[in-house]
């Protein structure tokens, strides 16, 4: 997969003159693929935000061994520069579903435009894609119908503001569906919490962290198979702290248990558990126990 060329469309007129689209603004498109011709599937990249709103029956894009609990359609976010697509035997597809399309040039220096990197949907992997109830698919298609209705009136002063702020509306509310998701798959992501817990556990009792170093959450999101933004907002969901703030605490804990049972110097155990500099141990153990490692060590000593 990874010898296949990946194309790169740096433009919204560039994604419109692929899709035989009309261009009505050159930083912003709604794409209807029932009305495009098929097109040959391919790995690409793109130079502005992505969202397609896939009907899922009409199998162009393969998500793996996932099972999904809403088929009415499936939203997918691409972050600019972001590789994206399928491999297949070339032969033309016809699409089905709608793309919104933005340049980041149309959202500077806009409310938006500073708040874009809150919408951490956008890093997610394409198998955690948000999966639509009917009556979201209603939602995301009249925020489109506003925003592509916006695009057929001459564009004049107002143009930009209301396109963006129709835009993000409908990213407050994929925000509300994510939230759904994440509340609904609740067995599943206790599953994904108790493998956390576990490989946490034994990362930190075994030489992980004096040959790999200190527990980052983006090494844990890998062993699951899940992106760093969507595993992080999958634990701040279920248990209410960021997995940097859970890995902290479990570490403490251990930390908290070798000086009750065995006579390690403190800064030997800083270095087992993956910190260069004892110094940094004292400072969070101190910041969540209360008290400094060394005080800690002599009142379950006396």
């Amino acid at each position: 997969m990874s010898s296949q060329k990946v194309d790169v469309i740096n433009s919204v007129s560039e994604y419109n003159a692929l899709m035989q689209h009309e261009t009505r603004h050159p930083l912003v498109s709604i794409v209807d693929f029932s009305k495009c011709g098929p097109v040959n599937q391919f790995r690409r990249t793109y130079g502005f935000y992505t969202v397609f709103l896939k009907d899922v029956v009409c199998g162009d894009l393969h998500y793996g061994k996932h099972s999904y609990d809403y088929q009415e359609g499936t939203l997918v976010f691409i972050a600019p520069g972001q590789i994206y697509g399928i491999v297949n035997d070339g032969a033309p597809i016809q699409p089905a579903g709608y793309a919104l399309i933005f340049h980041s040039d149309l959202i500077k220096g806009t409310h938006l435009g500073k708040n874009i990197s809150e919408y951490n949907f956008f890093s997610y992997d394409v198998h955690e894609a948000l999966h639509l109830s009917e009556k979201e698919r209603q939602v995301v298609l009249e925020c489109f119908r506003n925003i592509r209705l916006e695009l057929e009136q001459s564009i004049d002063k107002h143009s930009k503001a209301l396109i963006v702020s129709n835009i993000e509306l409908f990213l407050n509310y994929c925000m509300r569906f994510y939230d759904r998701q994440f509340a609904t798959r609740d067995h599943i992501n206790q599953g994904v919490i108790g493998k956390f817990e576990a490989l946490l556990v034994e990362y930190l009792k075994s030489d992980k962290p004096k040959s790999i170093g200190f527990p980052m959450v983006s090494y844990f999101a890998g062993k699951l198979h899940l992106s760093a933004n969507y595993f992080g907002d999958l634990i701040k969901k279920e248990l209410g702290i960021s997995a940097q703030e859970y890995i902290h605490n479990t570490l403490i804990s251990i930390a908290q248990e070798q000086m009750e049972d065995t006579q390690k110097a403190i800064s030997e155990i800083s270095y087992d558990l993956g910190f260069r500099y004892p110094q940094h141990f004292t400072r969070l153990f101190k910041s969540k126990v209360g008290i400094s490692p060394s005080q800690y060590k002599v009142l379950h000593h006396s």
